[in-house]
């Protein structure tokens, strides 16, 4: 898969600096490398609940949303892991969070 990527940022990146557009096959080819590497992808997500202002995820997973008590909508990720709600004595504060994993077959 780096590999993949590689030739592509060594192929598309010189293009796009100088504005040429990218030949239509070359384009249907990315697509197809994608497509084919996309489909074996996986998202796998779970939600960390504290009775605090900070919840943090499972080993592995990132933060991408909080929830806060008390009608707080003010949050942050503070770290990768690490959800905080930034309002004032929280009751709770729950952490969504995600992992992009191959699937298995």
């Amino acid at each position: 898969m780096k590999l993949y990527i590689s030739v592509l940022v060594l192929l598309l990146v010189p293009l796009l600096a100088t504005g040429h557009e990218v030949p239509c096959s070359l384009d249907k080819a990315i697509r197809s490398v994608v497509a084919q590497h996309i489909s074996k992808l996986d998202l796998d997500c779970t939600f960390s609940h504290d009775r605090s202002s900070y919840a943090s995820c499972p080993s592995g997973y990132k933060a991408v949303s909080c929830s806060c008590g008390m009608g707080c909508g003010s949050w942050d990720v503070q770290s990768p892991n690490r959800c905080h709600c930034q309002c004032g004595g929280m009751d709770w504060t729950t952490a969504t969070c995600c992992k992009v994993k191959l699937q298995s077959y």
